[in-house]
C-alpha cells in the first residue's frame, strides 16, 4: 500500500493500492479499515476517479464520502 499524501490534513485515508480495475483503501475508522472497490462493484468512472484522487493526494475521502460506491470487500 501507499501511504496516501493527505495534503489538506484532515483525510480519513491511510493509503491506498491502485490496480488495473480496482482500488484499495485503507481508512482511519475506528480501527483500520481496508476497503476494496472494483469496477464490477463500484462502476469504472468512480474507480477510475479515486485512483485520479488518491494519486493526487486529496478529495478522495470526501468523494468517497459523497458518492458511497460500492465495495466488493471490507477487513
Amino acid at each position: 500500500m501507499v501511504p496516501y499524501k493527505n495534503l489538506s490534513g484532515k483525510s480519513g485515508v491511510l493509503a491506498y493500492e491502485n490496480s488495473n480495475d480496482y482500488i484499495i483503501i485503507q481508512f482511519k475508522e475506528g480501527r483500520e479499515t481496508i476497503y476494496t472497490y472494483t469496477y464490477q462493484s463500484a462502476g469504472i468512472s468512480a474507480i477510475e476517479t479515486m485512483k485520479k484522487l488518491a494519486l493526487a493526494g486529496s478529495g478522495l475521502n470526501s468523494y468517497v464520502s459523497t458518492n458511497k460506491p460500492g465495495y466488493s470487500s471490507k477487513r
